[in-house]
């Protein structure tokens, strides 16, 4: 299902500025690349690698002696990936012209409220991106709670931001979390699906009946376990606000550290959720693009 889904939002998007070529003899990645590019200089090449601009079969490769085989296909990236930048409160995974990858922390809000304005994922890096030029600004695409920490992604531009909205379904091919929760799970793995509503202090509520709020689907499996925590592999086939949380609590295994959704422990000081992987299509290269973190330290003491 979700192949099918890249490829009809490639369709819409093609990828004009990537150079493409088939490997037709072993080769290493370098001569290869000297004879296909002959207006390029060795230390030009040497750039695109470092930036991680050469895919082989899809992957980024960076070594210059790396062998090809006949038959592989070897494309020249539009976008540049620039080293990961780490700071206080979150780390710059990828950043190109169009769009920002960033591992937030826990306890950094997604973007302004009423009692916080200074210190969000949006104004940090907007910040970040008026350093390079005083008339840059940043979009929010999509929203962590605020003691989720993980992967976030970032628009540089209203259409750019527009796009991603318009066609998240299409666009967003996985979306992944790690969660501890109280309590052993017994089920390996499993399905939640239930109706999500908020009320009037903004707590959300799960409902079987289908006219109460919008649909939430939840998929997990068990990583670890113990007597008091379990350790889960959480895939969202549906973005609702606290989706993940609620869904948990409905299992009856709350998220460790969730008081607002009746956990009764915090062992980690800190919310038990953390946004480990997400693949989308670019929105402007339509190149498949896939990032993950690891799990955090702090959940992995548990067990």
């Amino acid at each position: 299902m979700h192949s099918k889904k890249s490829k009809s939002f490639q369709n819409k998007i093609p990828n004009q500025n990537n150079l493409s070529f088939t490997v037709t003899a072993n080769s290493l990645l370098m001569d290869f690349l000297m004879i296909q590019m002959p207006h390029k200089s060795r230390n030009n090449i040497k750039s695109l690698l470092s930036h991680k601009q050469v895919l082989v079969d899809g992957n980024p490769v960076s070594q210059f002696n790396f062998p090809l085989t006949s038959g592989q296909k070897v494309e020249i990236s539009s976008n540049r990936i620039l080293p990961e930048q780490k700071f206080r409160e979150y780390n710059i995974i990828y950043e190109d012209q169009h769009i920002i990858v960033i591992d937030k922390m826990a306890g950094l809000l997604s973007m302004a409220t009423k009692n916080e304005k200074r210190n969000t994922a949006y104004s940090l890096l907007s910040k970040h991106v008026k350093k390079q030029d005083r008339g840059n600004k940043i979009f929010i695409v999509h929203r962590l709670d605020r003691e989720t920490s993980g992967l976030m992604l970032f628009a540089k531009s209203e259409p750019v931001k527009m796009k991603l909205q318009e066609f998240w379904n299409e666009t967003v091919i996985e979306r992944t979390y790690i969660a501890v929760v109280e309590g052993m799970v017994e089920q390996q793995e499993g399905t939640i699906s239930s109706y999500l509503s908020e009320d009037k202090v903004f707590k959300m509520h799960s409902s079987q009946a289908p006219g109460d709020g919008q649909k939430a689907v939840t998929h997990f499996s068990v990583l670890k376990k113990n007597e008091s925590y379990s350790l889960l592999k959480v895939n969202l086939e549906t973005g609702r606000k606290n989706q993940i949380r609620i869904h948990m609590q409905e299992m009856g295994h709350p998220i460790a550290g969730d008081k607002k959704y009746y956990a009764t422990t915090n062992p980690m000081k800190r919310l038990g959720l953390h946004a480990t992987k997400i693949t989308f299509i670019h929105p402007v290269s339509g190149e498949k693009m896939d990032f993950e973190t690891k799990i955090p330290r702090v959940f992995m003491r548990l067990f």
